[in-house]
C-alpha cells in the first residue's frame, strides 16, 4: 500500500494507540472528586501541557474539542456573539475549509458583513489584501494557515501582526490544521487570538481537537452544560482520545525540521516527475507546504484516475475529503485552468513516504494514460 492522502487523515502512530488504551483503562470521570477521577484528570493535564508546549502556549490556553470543525465553529460564533454584538464585519478568504466558510455564510445570513479575500491572478493572497479589508467595524478576521487542497501557505503572521497594530480589539483566528507540527508554529508569534488544531492530521485519533485561546480573550461557549474545559466546552472529556492526542504531539513535536526537509525532497521528486511526464501539471509551487501538492493529469477525470490508482493500492484524493466528492471552488479560486479542474489529484505526503512511493505513483499514472486516454 502507498498512502498519499495524509491531508485527509494520517495513520495513528503506535504511541497514540497505546495512549488511547491507557485512557480507556483509566475509566474514571475526570470531573469526579475521587482518586479515579483525579488520575483521569492528570492524564488530561499531561496532554494539555504537551499541546501547549508544542506551540509556545500555556496549558490554561488549551481547550479540548471534538475536532477542528468544532474548534472553528466555537471561535467564529464565539467572536460573533461577543465582539460581534457591536461590530458586524468579518474578514475571511474564498479558500477556507468548509468549517470556516459555512460559519461565515450563516453569520452573513444573520446580518454580518462578510468580506472574502480572493487570490490574485497568480493565485496569491497577500497580507496587504487581508489587512486592507479590516476597519473599525470589524469583529473577526478568520483565515487558514495552510490550504488543505493546494498547500498554499498564507501570510498569517504578517497580516495578523499588522491588524493587531492598527485594530488591537479585532479578534484574529487561524485554522492551523494543515500546518500544525508540519510547520513551526508559535502561538505568540502568530498574533492570533485563537488557533484550531486536530489530532487525526498528526497521527493521533479521530474525534479530538483543540482550540487554543489567548489568555485574556473571552468568548461565550458554543456547547453549554456541566462547565468542563473552564466552561468553554461542556461535556465529559474523552480521556482516551485526549491521551492519544497528547502522545502524538509528544512523538512529532521534536523533529519538525527534519520531517519538513524529508518531505521537501519528496515534493522536489514529485515536481521532477511532473516536468518529465507529458500531460501532467503541478499546481503547487515553492510557496506551498511540501506536505500538500495538487497535480492535474490531462485527459483523465479525477475520480476515474483515483479509482484506477486505488485498484493498485495507491491512495490519493481528488480534493478535500470534507467535500465528499463535490467539485471544489477552491481549485477555481487558485486559478487552476478550467480545462484541468476536473483532472486534479491531491498528493499529500507524510515523512514515512519514500522517493520510491513517488516513482510508483507516476508509473501507475503513465499506465493510466496509456490505457485510459491513449497518451503515449
Amino acid at each position: 500500500m502507498i498512502y498519499l492522502d495524509n491531508a485527509a487523515t494520517t495513520k495513528p502512530c503506535e504511541e497514540a494507540c497505546a495512549a488511547v488504551m491507557q485512557g480507556l483503562e483509566m475509566f474514571g470521570n475526570p470531573s469526579s472528586l475521587h482518586s479515579l477521577g483525579f488520575r483521569a484528570e492528570k492524564l488530561i493535564s499531561s496532554a494539555r501541557e504537551s499541546i501547549a508546549r508544542s506551540v509556545g502556549a500555556s496549558p490554561e490556553e488549551v481547550f479540548f474539542t471534538s475536532c477542528a470543525t468544532e474548534s472553528n465553529n466555537t471561535a467564529i460564533f464565539g467572536a460573533a456573539n461577543s465582539v460581534g454584538r457591536h461590530k458586524k464585519k468579518i474578514v475571511t478568504t474564498t479558500v477556507e475549509h468548509p468549517s470556516v466558510a459555512v460559519c461565515c455564510d450563516r453569520l452573513e445570513e444573520r446580518g454580518f458583513d462578510v468580506v472574502r479575500i480572493a487570490p490574485d491572478a497568480n493565485g496569491i493572497i497577500s497580507a496587504e489584501s487581508i489587512v486592507s479589508a479590516v476597519d473599525d467595524n470589524t469583529c473577526l478576521v478568520t483565515t487558514m494557515l495552510v490550504n488543505n487542497e493546494t498547500g498554499r501557505v498564507l501570510p498569517i503572521e504578517k497580516a495578523f501582526s499588522a491588524i493587531k497594530k492598527k485594530f488591537p480589539r479585532v479578534l484574529t483566528h487561524c485554522d492551523c490544521v494543515q500546518g500544525y507540527l508540519k510547520l513551526k508554529i508559535k502561538f505568540p508569534k502568530l498574533f492570533a487570538d485563537m488557533i484550531s488544531v486536530s489530532a487525526h492530521k498528526i497521527h493521533g485519533p479521530k474525534g479530538i481537537g483543540a482550540l487554543i485561546v489567548k489568555k485574556g480573550v473571552h468568548i461565550p461557549p458554543y456547547i453549554c452544560g456541566g462547565g468542563q474545559e473552564k466552561g468553554l466546552r461542556s461535556g465529559t472529556e474523552s480521556v482516551p482520545l485526549i491521551c492519544g492526542f497528547g502522545a502524538a504531539v509528544d512523538r512529532y513535536s521534536a523533529d519538525i525540521s527534519e520531517r519538513y526537509q524529508k518531505v521537501s525532497q519528496l515534493r522536489t521528486h514529485l515536481a521532477h516527475h511532473c516536468e518529465n511526464t507529458p500531460g501532467v501539471y503541478l499546481y503547487s509551487d515553492g510557496d506551498c507546504s511540501p506536505y500538500v501538492s495538487i497535480i492535474a493529469v490531462e485527459g483523465l477525470k479525477s475520480e476515474v484516475l483515483l479509482h484506477f490508482l486505488e485498484e493498485r493500492e495507491v491512495y490519493v484524493s481528488s480534493g478535500s475529503a470534507c467535500s465528499k466528492g463535490k467539485k471544489s471552488a477552491v481549485i477555481r479560486e487558485f486559478k487552476i485552468p478550467q480545462e484541468h479542474r476536473d483532472c486534479v489529484l491531491r498528493i499529500s505526503f507524510d515523512s514515512s513516504n519514500t522517493l520510491a512511493d513517488v516513482d510508483s505513483l507516476f508509473e501507475f499514472i503513465k499506465d493510466a494514460q496509456k490505457s485510459l486516454c491513449k497518451i503515449k
